[in-house]
């Protein structure tokens, strides 16, 4: 019976956030989940590096981990503004959280970096491959971001310019 409960207040609870974030519902729990991890295995790995590890440090990682979050909402704010103005003048544009999207997707390259950093201070071996694959999604991701910025840019030199 219990178990009953447990599985309905699950699926209401990822329902609603489903229903609130929308596309960005998977980003931001995967970002989340890669937090606890990096965490997880960052104090891990401290005691095969001779760190110690203390509060002062360990609000530093948490504070860093919340401004993460605060990076996606800011991505966020960005989309929303966008799309505002965008209905302004008439354009409908095909998304609802591309920025914040894409902050999410580096954020989660860099965790998952981090992470596999410090598995491997903790001497483990992992495979070969992981590592380049997530550096290459990295890049692919910062290369959308560029893209988006060399775009702004034209926009800009286009609003500059007399007309």
């Amino acid at each position: 019976m219990n178990a009953n409960y447990f599985k309905a207040a699950f699926a209401a609870f990822f329902g609603f956030l489903s229903s609130l974030l929308g596309v960005l519902a998977l980003p931001v729990l995967l970002v989340v989940s890669c937090n606890i991890i990096d965490y997880a295995t960052g104090l891990m790995a401290s005691i095969y590096r001779a760190q110690d590890i203390n509060s002062y440090k360990s609000i530093r990682g948490i504070m860093k981990k919340v401004s993460m979050w605060l990076l996606i909402v800011v991505g966020a704010i960005i989309d929303q503004m966008l799309l505002y103005a965008s209905e302004i003048v008439g354009i409908s544009l095909p998304f609802t959280f591309l920025v914040a999207c894409i902050v999410a997707l580096w954020i989660l390259c860099n965790e998952i970096i981090s992470i596999l950093e410090n598995i491997k201070d903790m001497g483990v071996n992992i495979p070969g491959f992981l590592e380049p694959i997530v550096r290459n999604i990295k890049s692919q991701v910062e290369e959308m971001g560029d893209q988006g910025e060399e775009i702004a840019g034209k926009q800009k030199r286009n609003d500059d310019m007399p007309g």
